[in-house]
């Protein structure tokens, strides 16, 4: 038994070199797949460090004896709020609630969206039409208005949002996987496996379910993108951390009613992590969908 074993952990081993190796290669060329991994990054770093009070400059939330409304200076680079809060300290610490919820969105549909997709591909028949019907009448419904009233039923904080925000994108990947699942049940070699005894469960996991996976990689990283907008969106309309946690989208709606006043600042600089963000994922969108498809990449060329 230990000769078997053996063979199959050199296997296994040579298979993981050969697939780092091949992504290192693809990864070479790829510009702008780096740079939105770089920039997401980045601010995934910064959102986790800014939770130890030793890496941001001030305190987010605690009220502090400072200049009220005071702009972009040296002791505080992105000004200061009208309750003395240091903005730059804020801004670092607010990724949080839009980094946790997209990523936790997006897990959550691609998931449920996956296997009724694949579920539903491979079956066809009338689990097929019903599920297609359902998921269209959801895609159907503006996506912002239905988080939004979705996250007024579940409450406002994180959990909420993330199953609002979640539900919103499952008729997405039912899309991809359905339409990839239509393909293959039809292909001769599902058939052969078919002939040889295979269940449908094995073939759904080892034939269905692989080629689908480069399709779901590209939408999950414009998904994400979308996310991030959806999460400060909510943010702004109260749905977003309990006040007074820094948060990008509730900061932004705080600025705003001293935007007259001359204090730009206020919504400025969380307005501009959004949008980095968003940019970043949407950057490792595009990487993957060159990646994937190479024919995409020399056309846009």
């Amino acid at each position: 038994m230990d000769i078997p074993r053996k063979f199959l952990f050199v296997r296994l081993l040579d298979w993981l070199v050969r697939r780092l190796t091949r992504g290192r290669h693809a990864l070479r060329h790829q510009t702008i797949l780096k740079i939105g991994l770089a920039i997401v990054f980045i601010f995934i770093l910064v959102t986790v460090l800014a939770q130890y009070s030793w890496f941001t400059p001030y305190d987010p939330v605690k009220y502090r004896d400072a200049p009220r409304l005071e702009g972009p200076s040296v002791h505080h680079w992105m000004g200061t709020d009208q309750l003395k809060r240091d903005v730059f300290s804020r801004v670092l610490a607010g990724g949080k609630a839009s980094i946790v919820v997209a990523f936790g969105a997006v897990a959550l549909s691609m998931t449920i969206g996956s296997i009724l997709g694949w579920t539903s591909g491979f079956f066809g028949g009338i689990l097929d039409r019903s599920l297609s019907l359902t998921m269209d009448a959801i895609y159907s419904f503006p996506s912002m208005i239905l988080a939004i009233t979705l996250v007024a039923m579940f409450g406002a904080g994180i959990g909420p949002m993330i199953w609002a925000v979640g539900f919103v994108y499952i008729p997405t990947y039912f899309r991809v996987t359905r339409a990839e699942a239509l393909q293959v049940r039809e292909t001769t070699y599902v058939e052969a496996v078919r002939a040889i005894g295979a269940g449908n469960l094995r073939i759904i996991v080892r034939h269905v379910a692989p080629n689908t996976i480069n399709a779901i990689m590209a939408v999950s990283s414009f998904n994400l993108a979308d996310a991030i907008l959806t999460v400060a969106a909510l943010s702004f309309l109260g749905f977003g951390l309990p006040p007074p946690a820094p948060d990008w989208g509730f900061d932004i709606q705080n600025g705003q009613k001293f935007l007259q006043s001359g204090s730009w600042w206020l919504i400025t600089f969380p307005g501009l992590m959004i949008i980095a963000l968003s940019l970043g994922f949407g950057l490792i969108g595009e990487g993957i969908s060159d990646l994937v498809n190479p024919k995409r990449k020399r056309k846009r060329v």
